[in-house]
Order: structure tokens, then sequence, then C-alpha cells
């Protein structure tokens, strides 16, 4: 659907540094697999570490998007503020707190002005609505509104073309989110093992069906600082996030289904945003009511 001829103004206030990120399984998230895999989708540069603290210009951003009717023949609008250092803008919206679908659009700024790269389409929000991204709750289904960078990606299918580090995922990739093992919270796992002791708090990728076909993984609750590889193979972060909060906070493809706190749109949509995101333009991504 094309973006109503309207202002809306969106206060996106201070982000604490603790909140980034992701969607997954019983923490928050819903369906993947993958295929063989080659050296390149172990490059230490994708798991070994999650960037570091937040950028500055993000940490106290307000954002005050709005959107300002153009002529007739363009059918479309374009964000008039800008958002931080970001040259390519995902914005989310939903009409009420307890809203279980939103729309999403997607801007980027050329030569000084904002243009819409993908238009308007409807997206699947969790089954609980949305909540203030310092406000939520592990287990919740709730999606976390605020302003998160757009960190990296994965899939079952092959790299679609993304400029982002990206991981195509086999059967033995899984994300682990466990609040009794801080270590492992939120975390990105290549060990070939059960992971039976974790109960419903973790992942297997391979197994979360076609939604998984192409994530993108959002900023929210991951570990700061560096990972590393211990005993058996289990990925373990020096610094834990807030395990209450959830994790696997993601954009990835819709299987008709609510999702557990991501934001799902349409694989076709997914792919093209995939082929868009560039690192080298800082991306982000704006959840909000409106």
């Amino acid at each position: 659907m094309a973006p109503t001829p309207s202002t809306a103004a969106a206060a996106i206030a201070h982000r604490p540094p603790s909140i980034r990120c992701l969607q997954w399984g019983s923490t928050e998230s819903t369906n993947s697999r993958a295929a063989p895999t080659d050296g390149l989708r172990r490059d230490n540069h994708w798991f070994s570490s999650y960037p570091g603290p937040v950028r500055p210009s993000l940490i106290a951003l307000v954002a005050i998007v709005s959107f300002a009717a153009v002529p007739p023949a363009h059918a479309t609008s374009v964000p008039d503020a800008r958002v931080a250092d970001s040259r390519q803008v995902i914005v989310v919206e939903a009409p009420r707190w307890s809203s279980t679908e939103g729309t999403l659009t997607a801007f980027e700024k050329r030569r000084g002005k904002w243009t819409i790269t993908q238009p308007t389409v409807r997206a699947q929000l969790g089954y609980g609505g949305l909540v203030r991204g310092d406000k939520r709750r592990q287990g919740t289904g709730t999606v976390p509104t605020g302003v998160f960078d757009i960190l990296r990606g994965f899939g079952r299918k092959d790299d679609p073309g993304t400029s982002l580090k990206y991981v195509r995922v086999d059967r033995n990739d899984a994300w682990t989110y466990n609040p009794r093992v801080p270590s492992t919270y939120n975390v990105f796992q290549t060990v070939d093992r059960s992971w039976n002791s974790y109960g419903g708090y973790v992942e297997k990728l391979w197994d979360m069906g076609d939604q998984y076909d192409y994530v993108a993984i959002l900023d929210y609750n991951l570990p700061q600082g560096p990972i590393t590889t211990g005993a058996k193979g289990v990925r373990r972060s020096s610094t834990s996030p807030d395990t209450s909060r959830g994790g696997g906070i993601f954009l990835h493809v819709d299987n008709g289904n609510k999702t557990a706190g991501c934001i799902a749109v349409k694989k076709k949509v997914m792919r093209n945003l995939m082929k868009w995101l560039d690192p080298k333009k800082d991306p982000v991504i704006v959840i909000r009511v409106t």
C-alpha cells in the first residue's frame, strides 16, 4: 500500500547502550533452514564478536520522521528528517501498541534527498504487539520499538547479493538464549550438538522453515564485547546482555503467522531489502507506534 499523505512525528528517544536486536524460537522468532556451506561462512569477522558500543549519535538520537506528500505522479512520500548518520532507513509503523500487523517502508538518502526504495508493504509483527525497547521482556511476543542498527544477515538460501556480512546456515547452526547460561545468551552457535539441556531456549535455525530463508539481524540486546569458542565448541560472550529482555529480534520472511517479536515481510520484499542494505550507509530500522 502507498504511504498516506500525512505528517507523523516520531520521537525515538534515548536508547540504552544495552538495547540491540534479534529474534527467534522461544525467546523471539519462528522458522529457518539451510544447506552445505563453504569456508566463507565461517569468516571470523561475521561471528567472532558483535560491534562494540553503539554509535553515540544513535544512543542520543531523537529522530523526527515525518512524511510529506509529494506530487501525485509519484504516489509516494519521503522522510523529511535525518536519522543520525544513516543513509538507509527502514521505517516500521503500527497504529496501536496492541497491533500485530503494521507497515514497512524503506528510504535512502541520495544527494541530500530522501527517496523511497521500498514502497510501503504490510508487515507481520509479534503476537504480543509492541512495547518500548527498554521495557521488553522475554517470552512476551512483543516487538521492541526504537531505532536499531541493521548488523548482518544469514539465511537458509545462498547469499542474495547483500553487502552485509552473510552466513548461509546449516543443520548445525543454532541461536541460544537460555537465561540460566548468560554467556551464551543471544549468541549464534555453529557446533553440532543437541542443546537438549537448553529446552525451549534454543532455535535450530535450519529447522525454522522458510521464514529464515533471508534474515537481517537487528541490534537488540546483543552481547557487547568479544565472543570466543570454548569447550565442546560452544561460543560464549565475555559480557552478557540482559537475560530478561529476550533476543533474536530479526527482520525476516513472512510465513503467514504472527512472529514472536520480529518483523516479517513477503519473501520477494525481504530478498530485495537484503540486496539493498549496505553497511557503508549505516542502515537502521525505526520501529514506532503512530
